[in-house]
């Protein structure tokens, strides 16, 4: 077996620090280049000899052989082999998106109402039991009867005419003790220019008090501009300064009267003979009529209006006016914003009744001016006037005998006088029927008095001096019979209980410290406990009455009956 030739390591061959030409290698820019001869050499050969040669250092020539020869270096060319590191190890970016499906949208609402029924059914009544008789003793109970029926009757009898508990009554309000001053209204603008409140009136609700602002001293005042004015004194947060309703009036006003049923309707007279009537809860355009300056207008200013029912309709209003020019005027609201006249009357002297002591009046002065109206609260169509020559008048709705006049108006006008009054020193300014007795009112006037008449007689039942100046307003208390107020030129509002005293008042109440008159005063029918008075400052002033004047005293009707009664026969 022939021995087996084996391949030395190059390695082992190179001399250190020498390249060998086999294993050159040069590494530039990351290409590999290697050194390779330019012919192909028999590096190892069969047999002994070549490995001998080899570890010798000898071999055979290039140039022949068998001639030995050394290792010698060649350049040779550089073959470039591109890198495949560079390539694996590039950075690789790919740019993907992707979309999702359409997003559905939709919009849906419902509408959901929830209806109940609920009943209440009460157990069907039982019919009423009647209760055995019990057993007893007929006769017995019989003779017990007799016996003491006579001492019975004799204590219900005693018991009838005792007056022990007349004056006791449940009430569960609190108790006041004295009057006092709840509010202090008042409009600055108004009173920057010395108006004076010339009339004040509750609403049907009793929480709402209007007042008008004019004058009622010497001057002209036809062409001064005014106000109407009203507060809502159950309302929160109330500013006695600045009223919740301002309605601005082309001229003075007079006299005013809020709607018995409608809360916000008012009905104004004005120094110019007109009058209007407002819906204060319209705050744009208050105005719903007037009567315009027409041949069936006052000529004079009007001193007071009224709400009078319908004859036919109850629930239907007219207004009623009255003013110095001697007529008295009944107005019904048509169309839109007018006030149309349905009826009149005229107050002439020489109609008059005949117990009337009056001078004979110069030519062309047949007019008996009228200030003051008052009716009935038991028959409707009767009403009592005060007039500028201080005699008041009765006179009825229903009179039927034409007036002797030559105004022009659209309807014919009537005599209304039926009964005349002994009169007052001066004029009247006001009179009040009393909503007890069907005969009884009061008139006051310029000569400080107070007259208590009957509808019965001419002169007065009882005259009371109130004041040394004038007296401008006279009220009866709508829950006391005996009890009346009245308002003075002094600057007092005087309290009356004739039950007290038939001649000095029971409450002064000082209004004004400066003693500036009180023109106006009104009773709050649905709050009975408060009373409102108006004043030549221009300033409201609500009274809260103390339970003395509110709460009706033991057998206080029949002392009323008792005077009317009395006095007039």
């Amino acid at each position: 077996m022939a021995p087996i030739a084996s391949c030395p390591q190059s390695s082992a061959l190179e001399p250190r620090g020498r390249r060998s030409r086999w294993s050159a290698t040069a590494r530039e820019g990351g290409a590999v280049s290697t050194a390779t001869p330019a012919q192909p050499r028999q590096l190892c050969s069969a047999g002994s000899g070549g490995a001998v040669a080899l570890a010798t250092g000898g071999a055979a020539s290039a140039e022949g052989p068998g001639r030995p020869g050394p290792l010698q270096d060649e350049t040779l060319g550089v073959a470039s082999v591109p890198s495949q590191w560079r390539g694996v190890q590039g950075i690789h970016g790919e740019t993907k998106s992707c979309q999702t499906a359409s997003i559905a949208t939709a919009e849906a609402s419902a509408q959901t109402w929830k209806h109940a029924d609920a009943e209440v059914q009460t157990e069907n009544p039982e019919p009423a039991r009647v209760l055995p008789v019990s057993q007893h003793d007929s006769p017995r109970l019989a003779a017990f009867l007799r016996r003491v029926e006579a001492m019975v009757i004799r204590e219900l009898n005693k018991n009838w005419q005792s007056h022990a508990f007349d004056s006791f009554e449940v009430n569960w309000t609190e108790q006041q003790q004295t009057v006092t001053c709840l509010h202090t209204l008042g409009y600055p603008p108004a009173q920057g220019q010395g108006l004076h409140v010339t009339s004040v009136s509750w609403n049907t609700t009793g929480s709402v008090v209007a007042c008008a602002y004019g004058r009622l001293d010497e001057g002209d005042w036809s062409a001064l501009q005014s106000v109407v004015c009203a507060w809502n004194l159950d309302r929160r947060g109330l500013n006695p300064r600045q009223p919740s309703v301002v309605v601005e009036v082309p001229s003075a006003v007079m006299s005013l009267a809020f709607h018995p049923t409608q809360p916000s309707h008012i009905a104004g007279g004005l120094y110019s003979g007109e009058v209007l009537v407002w819906d204060v809860s319209r705050a744009e355009d208050p105005l719903l009529w007037r009567t315009g300056l027409t041949d069936d207008t006052h000529t004079d200013p009007v001193y007071q209006v009224a709400w009078l029912p319908e004859p036919r309709h109850s629930h239907r209003f007219q207004v009623l006016s009255v003013a110095t020019d001697g007529k008295v005027l009944v107005w019904q609201g048509v169309g839109v914003g007018q006030l149309q006249l349905t009826e009149g009357f005229a107050l002439v002297t020489q109609q008059l009744p005949r117990n009337t002591k009056l001078k004979k009046p110069h030519r062309g002065e047949t007019e008996v001016g009228a200030t003051a109206v008052a009716f009935s609260s038991f028959d409707p169509s009767l009403f009592v006037l005060g007039t500028e020559g201080g005699f008041p008048l009765k006179c009825s709705l229903a009179a039927e005998e034409a007036a002797l006049t030559r105004m022009p108006t659209s309807v014919p006008l009537r005599a209304p006088a039926q009964f005349t009054f002994s009169p007052h020193g001066g004029p009247i300014y006001s009179v009040s029927c009393s909503p007890f007795h069907r005969n009884l009112f009061l008139s006051a006037g310029t000569d400080g008095h107070v007259h208590l008449h009957s509808m019965l007689q001419a002169q007065p039942l009882t005259s009371l001096q109130l004041s040394h100046k004038y007296l401008f307003a006279v009220r009866w208390s709508p829950v006391r019979p005996l009890v009346f107020a009245a308002a003075s030129g002094q600057g007092d509002v005087l309290l009356f209980d004739l039950q007290k005293s038939s001649q000095k008042p029971t409450v002064l109440i000082k209004q004004t410290q400066d003693e500036s008159p009180v023109y106006c005063l009104e009773f709050n029918r649905q709050q009975t406990q408060l009373l409102a008075a108006g004043d030549a400052k221009g300033t409201v002033k609500v009274w809260q009455l103390s339970t003395e004047f509110t709460e009706q005293g033991p057998r206080e009707t029949e002392d009323l009956d008792r005077l009317a009664a009395e006095v007039a026969t």
